[in-house]
Formats: structure tokens, C-alpha cells, sequence
């Protein structure tokens, strides 16, 4: 049933797939460790529900090789991984489940690090730090989020530089899609520039609450792709930009914190026919990330941290200016940029 996974950590540059079964608890877990040619393998672990045990894994390996594109774009001295315990996280959760899961993250001896994904909180997360060290998360650290709202803010300056002549967003009209932790940040960045903001989120309360404080206007999540803005910014789900959404978009620029942005990978292509400038997801929202990696170092000072992820703006304008010179997608050359550092090339 397992069949084929050799050959595909070959083909994907995997070095280690771990399947993990403890009765005792009815953990069932994997993780999968893509890549430490730069440094341990980062990356949270996810507790969730799959139809089939192959879909579960084919996730989590999906997921494992961005975290090391990721890591390796922003240029941090670490690998990619992911963890993922399957089961439901509102039904199964126990404090042996996450212990034994533990035991097992400390048996790697720090070849990954790991923390909270989808599913998993931070009292998961306390009862894993009891039986390892080798766990990145706890109130003490804070929320990446403002960090990764920070480096969006800073990749759509890029994006409109290499547009408009000008990293200048004032007048600028930003559809933000998402008004959560990261997008809230966001569009705070956005407003205090000058930026005409048009918000959705599945939460109307929620966008009711905040649309005031920035003079935005509020629109149903359907109707966000047909707005007339300059740029588009992704900052919930991924696959949005699909064979329904992308003849709607009235944009120059995509550019948002949402992983997986587009559905398909011939969705790059046919966005760029249409003239819309991309940016890399994994370029674009490496800003938490960055303060997870300095946060494991022990740097506490989130002004130095900023400075850090402040340079997503010089990448992102490197990365846009290769491709253009080299005629290829963004994407493209994003991942040409990472095999590079993760020396796949």
C-alpha cells in the first residue's frame, strides 16, 4: 500500500522518512526530513485527519520539501522538515500521545527541530518539551505572525518597485484576502503607508470589527478576485488562484502570505501571460520562519530579528530581476535559487 516512497525521496532529494506506530497511545506519526545540507531540518508538526494513510504522507512530504526551499531562500542556516501525528486534533489528543511523539523528535538528536502546525497548540507542544529539547515554541518565544506580516509588507514593496518605478504604496489599492493574525498585521503596514485597502475574510464579525480602523472596504470572499486593485495579497488559504479565479483578477501584482498560492503549476504560467507580476510564496512569507530559526539561536531582540527579515525586500527584487534577464517564471527561479543553496544542482 506503501509502495513507490523509496523512489520518490529520490526523486525529490529526501534524506529520511520515518514511520512511527506506538500502540500504547494509538500514535500513529511520521516526519519526514527533506534536507539538513545546511543545517537540522525546521519544521512544525501538524496533527490532522487523512482519508488514506498515502495521502497523508504525500502531505507531509509536500510540505517538508517547501519548509527546506524556504529555509534555504531566506538564507538561514538550517534544513526542511515536517511532522504530522494522524488523527483528529478535537478527539484524540492525550498527554502520552504528544510525550511518545516527543520521544521519538528526541531520538532524532537534533537533526529536526519542530513546533506548532495546524492541529497542534502550545499545550501539545509543553507536554513534547518534557521528554525533548529539541521542540521551538511556548508563549515565552511569541508569534512569528508579525513577522511574517512584516516580510509580506516588504516583498509587495519589492514587487511594486519592479511595476510601478516605485517601492511607494501610497494610493496603492491592496485587495487583502484574509484578515487574520498575519493579514491584520498586514494591512496595518499597508494603511499606516498610505495604501487604499479592500478586505474579506470567512469571518464577517471579524472584518466588521477592523474595516473602520483602516477606511477599508469590505467585500464577500467571492467577490475579492473581481476587485479593481493594484495588487492582489493572498493571506489565508492556498490554491486560490485556480481556472475560476485568475480570469477574474483585475491586478498587476500577487502577492501575499498564503502557502501554495495557485491550485496547479500551469496556473504560474497563465498568470504571468496575463501580466501579473508574482511572488514566490515561500520567498515572500519566510518572515516567520526567519524569527522561529533566530528564536532557536537564543536572539530575543525582535528589532535585530526585523532587520533580518527586512531583507525578504532586496531578495525578492534580486530573484524578479533574474527572471527577467533569464526570461523565466518567478517561481522558476525561486526554486532554481534554493536547489542552488540546498546544492540539488
Amino acid at each position: 500500500m506503501m509502495s513507490g516512497y523509496l523512489s520518490k525521496m529520490e526523486e525529490q532529494g529526501f534524506e529520511e522518512l520515518i514511520l512511527i506506530h506506538e500502540p500504547s497511545c494509538r500514535l500513529k506519526a511520521a516526519i519526514a526530513i527533506h534536507s539538513t545540507a545546511r543545517g537540522p531540518a525546521l519544521g512544525g508538526t501538524r496533527m490532522w485527519y487523512y482519508p488514506t494513510e498515502e495521502e497523508a504522507i504525500d502531505d507531509l512530504m509536500h510540505l517538508a520539501r517547501g519548509m527546506s526551499y524556504k529555509a534555504a531562500a531566506a538564507e538561514l542556516p538550517v534544513g526542511g522538515g515536517k511532522g504530522l501525528i494522524i488523527g483528529d486534533p478535537n478527539t484524540d489528543k492525550c498527554r502520552e500521545l504528544f510525550q511518545s511523539y516527543g520521544n521519538c523528535v528526541n531520538k532524532l538528536n537534533g537533526r529536526f527541530y519542530t513546533g506548532k502546525d495546524m492541529g497542534v497548540d502550545e499545550e501539545d507542544l509543553t507536554c513534547m518539551c518534557e521528554v525533548t529539547d529539541y521542540v521551538i515554541g511556548g508563549e515565552s518565544i511569541g508569534s512569528p505572525s508579525p513577522f511574517t506580516a512584516y516580510g509580506v509588507w516588504k516583498g509587495i514593496k519589492a514587487c511594486a518597485e519592479e511595476v510601478y518605478g516605485s517601492p511607494g504604496l501610497e494610493g496603492k489599492v491592496v485587495a487583502v484576502q484574509g484578515v487574520g493574525s498575519v493579514g491584520e498585521v498586514l494591512c496595518q503596514h499597508l494603511a499606516e503607508e498610505g495604501a487604499s485597502l479592500v478586505i474579506c475574510d470567512l469571518d464577517q464579525d471579524r472584518v466588521e470589527e477592523l474595516k473602520d480602523q483602516w477606511g477599508a472596504r469590505a467585500v464577500s470572499p467571492d467577490d475579492i478576485y473581481s476587485q479593481d486593485c493594484d495588487i492582489f495579497s493572498p493571506c489565508a488559504a492556498g490554491g486560490v488562484i485556480n481556472e475560476q479565479t485568475l480570469p477574474q483578477l483585475k491586478c498587476d501584482i500577487i502577492a501575499g502570505a498564503a502557502n501554495n498560492v495557485y491550485k496547479t503549476k500551469n496556473m504560474a504560467d497563465a498568470i504571468q501571460q496575463r501580466g501579473i507580476l508574482y511572488a514566490p510564496d515561500y520567498v515572500i512569507n519566510a518572515g516567520g520562519l526567519i524569527f522561529v530559526e533566530m528564536r532557536r539561536q537564543g536572539i530575543t531582540d525582535d528589532e535585530k530579528i526585523k532587520e533580518e527579515v527586512a531583507r525578504i525586500e532586496g531578495r525578492l527584487k534580486d530573484l524578479i530581476k533574474r527572471a527577467r534577464e533569464e526570461q523565466l517564471l518567478p517561481g522558476v527561479t525561486a526554486d532554481i535559487i534554493a536547489e542552488e543553496r540546498l546544492q540539488l544542482r
